[in-house]
């Protein structure tokens, strides 16, 4: 088997994220890749949700929406979730009463599916248990099933219940005579000395990445899938040392970061786009006094609430032309959780280098989904930030704060470090901050901003190139999580029988957009298209407003990610 395929379904609340963890952890352990998911309503308790999870001794990057076992912790969730599984799939469930389920067994039989079930209450009650250990009874059957060594699953639930000594044992004995009292099916094989990486989600990546790069303030007003950053950043703090707050609202939040970092403090906020929204205003000022700022807009589908706990790549718009007034700013998106921890370092870099808002990226899909991905080197993005050398400081005029230069960047220095001075005035205002409604002196302040877009469009990455660079059957450009379903398209030895080349050109850098390589790619392949998570190929637009066109377009805009088997119809069709 490539590739294991695993839903975990359960009512929200019920312990499902417990054992989907555990179960992540066990297989990383194991030195297998792991790639997993989790689908939530945004009711708190009740309704369906279910843990998603693909294992390989190879790489993966994405999820397939076929799946080969379905785990059922209750009723709902066997019915629910039923459809999703393969025929000749595995089935295993520990509901206490068969009726009810007999449309659903019949249908296994029909799908010839085989069906492994124990009563996992009374399995659990029986060990001297609670009816919620049910799940770990639950969890040790599928262990058996996939045929894996049971140390590497005891070892998480001892880790799990580490702070809770006297939940060990009995989760233990739980997991037990789950494992013991069903049959091995399957043999995942699994690299015996593999490098060992981690499992991680985005936000978490994001949270260490501004915390290495030298954060030391993190502000924040809820709102998922933004949240997790917060309650990574707080449980980080004594530790670190970093100031987190939760603030009251996206306003104040945004403003003290623009505050923080006037002032010197790396500091960062993360929402998602309707927080955003109140944020634009004060974007707007840290373009016009040229202060660094750094805000993390967590995707979800809108408009308005939309669908809170799903995922989009729906707000590139709103990042590259939200706020009043022109004026230079970047917009990075993150692809997973590897270049999370890179990409925010690279963005605070390039926010006080160019002294501008940068706006980073992320989606639902990529800030909850975990990944097992290298250990990060955090010695590879050295901190840059623009700040004025200190032998230099005595020499300072306070016109040199924005004096007009042929790239736009004037030099900067932290208030009181130098006998120069200067006031950061949202009215337009000569080199030394002072006011000015001069018509040539406002126009001169104004061309002087806006010539940062060119200079940074100048210093920025070109995309990068997955697969051969040229004559691919089809090819793709795309960003943000585009990037996981078709690197693991790239990778399969063919496409249904079918032995196809296929490439792609990935853009981390969205906005300004750098075009030369983009050009060169649509010269060297003759059937490009473009992969967005949108309606309208937001992305795309921008691409075709400098005279390219797209063969066609693979969109989703259904709050699911891209799965293995979306890319694999689309190509099929469009080759």
């Amino acid at each position: 088997m490539n590739r294991l395929k695993i839903k975990i379904g359960g009512e929200s609340g019920s312990g499902l994220l417990s054992i989907g963890n555990i179960l992540v952890d066990a297989l990383n352990e194991m030195g297998l890749n792991v790639v997993a998911d989790r689908e939530y309503p945004s009711l708190i308790k009740g309704l369906p949700s279910c843990f998603i999870i693909n294992a390989a001794k190879r790489e993966i990057n994405s999820l397939s929406k076929e799946i080969d076992i379905l785990l059922a912790i209750d009723k709902q969730s066997l019915v629910h979730y039923f459809d999703d599984l393969k025929d000749g799939g595995i089935l295993i469930h520990g509901y206490e009463r068969l009726s009810g389920i007999e449309d659903i067994l019949k249908k296994a039989e029909g799908k010839n599916i085989k069906v492994v079930h124990l009563k996992a209450r009374e399995t659990a009650i029986a060990q001297g248990g609670k009816v919620l250990m049910s799940n770990t009874v639950l969890l040790g059957m599928l262990w058996k099933v996939i045929g894996c060594d049971p140390k590497f699953a005891e070892l998480q639930l001892v880790k799990k219940f580490e702070d809770k000594q006297n939940l060990i044992e009995i989760n233990v004995k739980c997991f037990k005579a789950g494992f013991e009292n069903v049959e091995k099916i399957l043999e995942i094989e699994y690299p015996k000395n593999a490098e060992k990486k981690i499992i991680i989600d985005g936000n978490h990546a994001i949270a260490l990445g501004g915390i290495n790069c030298g954060v030391r303030a993190y502000y924040a007003y809820p709102m998922s899938p933004a949240s997790s950053i917060l309650t990574h950043m707080a449980e980080m703090s004594e530790k670190t040392g970093v100031l987190v707050k939760q603030v009251e609202d996206e306003i104040s939040t945004v403003q003290m970061v623009l505050g923080s970092m006037f002032m010197g403090t790396r500091a960062f906020t993360a929402t998602s786009g309707g927080g955003y929204d109140l944020m634009t205003e004060t974007v707007s000022l840290a373009g016009m006094i040229e202060c660094p700022l750094v805000v993390v807009i967590a995707q979800r589908p809108g408009p308005a609430t939309g669908l809170p706990t799903w995922t989009m790549q729906g707000d590139l718009n709103l990042a590259c032309y939200s706020s009043h007034g022109e004026f230079t700013r970047l917009v990075i998106s993150v692809s997973d959780s590897e270049d999370a921890f890179y990409l925010i370092q690279e963005a605070f870099n390039y926010a006080e280098e160019i002294q501008i808002p940068v706006i980073v990226l992320t989606e639902k899909y990529i800030a909850e989904s975990k990944m097992s991905v290298p250990k990060f080197d955090i010695e590879k993005v050295p901190i840059k930030r623009g700040l004025v050398k200190k032998e230099e400081l005595a020499s300072l005029k306070n016109s040199d704060r924005y004096a007009i230069t042929e790239t736009g960047v004037s030099k900067r220095w932290l208030p009181g470090t130098a006998g120069a001075y200067y006031f950061a005035n949202g009215d337009e205002h000569l080199e030394d901050g002072s006011l000015t409604e001069e018509s040539l002196d406002a126009s001169e302040m104004y061309a002087k901003r806006l010539r940062k877009t060119d200079y940074l469009r100048s210093i920025l990455p070109d995309p990068e190139i997955y697969g051969n660079e040229k004559d691919a059957d089809i090819s793709f450009v795309g960003w943000g999580s585009s990037k996981r379903v078709i690197k693991d398209i790239i990778n399969l030895e063919n496409i249904l029988g079918k032995k196809l080349k296929v490439n792609y050109l990935h853009f981390s850098y969205l906005f300004p957009l750098k075009e030369e390589k983009l050009k060169k790619f649509f010269e060297d392949n003759h059937n490009v298209h473009l992969i967005e998570g949108n309606y309208t190929g937001q992305f795309g637009e921008m691409v075709e407003k400098i005279g390219l066109k797209f063969k066609n377009k693979l969109l989703k805009f259904d709050g699911r990610p891209f799965f293995v088997e979306d890319a694999i119809s689309y190509i099929l069709k469009n080759v």
